[in-house]
C-alpha cells in the first residue's frame, strides 16, 4: 500500500469514522492518459453515519473535504460510492 493511499484510508477513518472502507487504486489502468501524470486514481466505498439524513452531492462534498489538499497533489480522480449505515 502507498503512502498516499494510507493517507486517504487514515483521513477519511479519522473524519468519517466508517463502519465500512473500501479504498482500492486503479491508478494501473490509467497509465498513459495524460492525468496520470498528474496524480492517482482511486475508488472508495465508504459507509458512514456521518452520511445520514445527506443527500449524495453533501456526501460527496464531505469526502472532498477530508481529502481537499491531497486532491491538489496526488489524487487526480476520485470515484465514491458514499453510504449511509443500512443503505444498499
Amino acid at each position: 500500500m502507498s503512502s498516499l493511499t494510507q493517507d486517504i484510508e487514515a483521513r477519511l477513518r479519522a473524519e468519517l469514522a466508517p463502519t465500512e472502507l473500501t479504498l482500492r487504486d486503479d491508478s494501473a489502468l490509467h497509465a498513459g492518459h495524460a492525468g496520470a501524470k498528474e496524480g492517482g486514481h482511486f475508488h472508495v466505498a465508504v459507509v458512514s453515519d456521518r452520511f445520514t439524513g445527506l443527500q449524495r452531492v453533501a456526501r460527496h462534498r464531505l469526502v472532498y473535504h477530508c481529502l481537499s489538499d491531497l486532491m491538489q497533489r496526488g489524487i487526480h480522480a476520485l470515484a465514491i460510492d458514499a453510504r449511509a449505515p443500512g443503505e444498499r
